[in-house]
């Protein structure tokens, strides 16, 4: 997997986070099997609400990397609906500390939680409050883990619905991978307008099989430049993106790389001071055409940048251009079918922005499996108190 051997994953204790990132194609089908096979009781339970109320709130919801898929589908969710839904992420971090200033006694609310393990204590604490704030309050939890506290605790409860990814996406390595795309896959497909099919995200997983299998050699290459700073740019959607790609780069190097994110418009004003001979830019290219001309203005101008940093590019299909910008393009679609958003690009991205983390942290002798042997950071967060309101 990704130009190693079973020998060398398993000498770095790299196993389970190559696997979990490797296996991603696979359990996306089956996540999408699962949904189909359930389709007419979770489309049923959110047909029953909006025809309840003449406008609803959905709040993707979550901690950390929970947090950033909820960040990364709002604006796709909010493109197609364009109606009496109203779209949101705010993170349990926040709703936890300030409910009252999220949580609207008379708005009717579904809050959608993200949670690998479900056993978050912010994750309990803001369904508890939504609970105790909001007088129309449903819930929706997407988790890896049927036996966590979201799910058991609202086993009982008519106006929840639990979904649950397959298997193989409860991660086991510390850093969320597969977890996070396929929770993403979930709720896109609970809440988007569009008729789903099992050929929806077919183009994405025949994509994403070749990226896996063929992107080892390109990793090689990168993590020989030995950069000490990276900063993950893109526009939209892909903007929000690159706060998970950051976050996988500064786990999995246990802070040891300097990982940041930006818009590709944001990242002039003042975030651009980072930049120096020691660093990586990666830009994650919209496919949309007038998005993408402030994505290749950004790419001129780091290219131009009188630093001797490298640039990566992500992009479907690059055109000569970005070639000649890049040190490295890397294009996700091999076939003549285009996609029809950057969201689902975005899946193909965050699987290189992983891959290119766990490879990375290899390379500086830390094991990706348990990147914080100290226990500063944990799989499930420790050392937190909730207080009564």
């Amino acid at each position: 997997m990704f130009n190693l051997t079973k020998q060398d994953l398993e000498q770095n204790k790299a196993m389970n986070t190559a696997t979990e990132i490797f296996q991603q194609p696979e359990v996306w089908q089956e996540m999408i099997d699962s949904l189909l096979e359930n389709s007419d009781s979770t489309r049923g339970f959110i047909k029953s609400i909006y025809e309840k109320h003449d406008s609803v709130r959905v709040i993707f919801t979550g901690a950390g990397t929970s947090a950033f898929a909820g960040d990364t589908l709002v604006p796709e969710l909010r493109r197609q609906s364009q109606g009496h839904v109203q779209f949101e992420s705010i993170a349990t971090t926040d709703l936890v500390s300030n409910p009252t200033e999220f949580l609207y006694k008379e708005t009717p609310t579904i809050l959608v939680s993200f949670a690998r393990s479900g056993n978050s204590p912010e994750s309990v604490a803001a369904v508890n409050l939504g609970q105790d704030i909001v007088d129309d309050f449903y819930q929706i939890n997407i988790t890896c883990n049927k036996d966590g506290k979201l799910a058991v605790n609202s086993k009982d409860d008519e106006n929840s619905l639990t979904i649950l990814t397959p298997e193989k996406a409860h991660d086991q390595a510390m850093a969320m991978t597969s977890s996070f795309s396929s929770m993403i896959i979930a709720a896109y497909f609970v809440f988007t307008p569009k008729e789903f099919t099992k050929d929806t995200f077919a183009h994405v997983v025949s994509n994403a099989n070749q990226l896996v299998e063929n992107i080892g050699v390109t990793l090689d290459d990168i993590v020989e430049t030995d950069f000490e700073r990276i900063i993950y740019l893109g526009s939209g959607l892909l903007s929000q993106l690159s706060h998970e790609a950051a976050l996988k780069m500064l786990e999995l190097t246990s802070g040891q790389v300097v990982a940041v994110h930006e818009s590709s418009l944001g990242f002039r004003h003042g975030p651009k001071s980072i930049l120096n001979d020691k660093s990586a830019v990666v830009l994650f290219m919209s496919q949309d055409p007038y998005t993408r001309k402030y994505d290749m203005d950004i790419l001129r101008e780091v290219t131009a940048d009188e630093s001797n940093l490298n640039v990566i590019v992500l992009v479907d299909q690059a055109d000569d251009e970005i070639k000649e910008l890049a040190n490295w393009t890397i294009e996700v679609n091999t076939e003549e079918k285009t996609f029809d958003s950057d969201f689902e690009l975005a899946l193909l991205y965050v699987v290189f922005a992983q891959a290119l983390a766990m490879r990375k942290s290899i390379q500086l002798g830390i094991t990706p499996d348990n990147p914080s042997p100290t226990g500063r950071i944990n799989r499930v967060v420790k050392g937190v108190t909730i207080y009564e309101r």
